[in-house]
């Protein structure tokens, strides 16, 4: 597959959060607003590019030579849980107000299934590092690129009447559902 192609379909067509629906805690519980959306974007990023070169590396080089791949679940966790902690450590040194923004959210990429679904995707889809590496890119800037998105809409709907009914989840999940059906129109282009 051509890395371009590539680069773009999980950006767009293939994105994590709303074509596989992976990711969607995060995503709704660090989307109400646009500095809170953009931070956890860029901390997924990083976890996620990270993640996935480790644990490309690490099964190619340890657990297929050693008839471990068993272990491929623990050590990607693992992993993630490492960058995570380093990438918590980080941002509370360098950015207190985000920090105490990104909550219990920021210790919880951990259990972000997009970033675990995405590293498992690079090694069930038997990409190379290249290919690793351009995928968990696109995957990871398409779930910003949505989560600021999803932010930037919810704080406009917030400043409109609504019915009361529709009020936060509802209309959460609505607008959702729009912004899946918007980029499954670029599956067709």
């Amino acid at each position: 597959m051509n890395l371009i192609s590539l680069f773009v379909s999980s950006i767009l067509v293939e994105n994590v959060v709303l074509s596989k629906f992976l990711g969607m805690c995060p995503f709704i519980g660090t989307s109400s607003k646009e500095k809170t959306a953009i931070g956890m974007g860029i901390s997924v990023m990083i976890v996620t590019v990270l993640a996935s070169i480790l644990s490309y590396i690490i099964y190619h080089l340890i657990l297929v030579p050693t008839d471990a791949t068993y272990l491929t679940n623990t050590i990607f966790i693992f992993i993630i849980a490492s960058l995570v902690g380093i990438t918590e450590i980080i941002i509370k040194s360098k950015n207190k107000k985000l920090y105490k923004e990104l909550g219990i959210y920021l210790p919880l990429i951990t259990t972000n299934c997009a970033v675990l679904g995405i590293v498992l995707l690079n090694i069930n889809s038997n990409y190379n590092l290249i290919e690793t590496l351009v995928y968990s890119i696109g995957s990871s800037l398409g779930f910003t690129l949505v989560l600021y998105l999803f932010s930037t809409i919810r704080e406009e709907l917030c400043k409109k009447p609504i019915a009361e009914r529709f009020e936060g989840v509802p209309i959460a999940l609505i607008t959702i559902s729009l912004m899946a059906l918007i980029f499954a129109r670029f599956a067709t282009l």
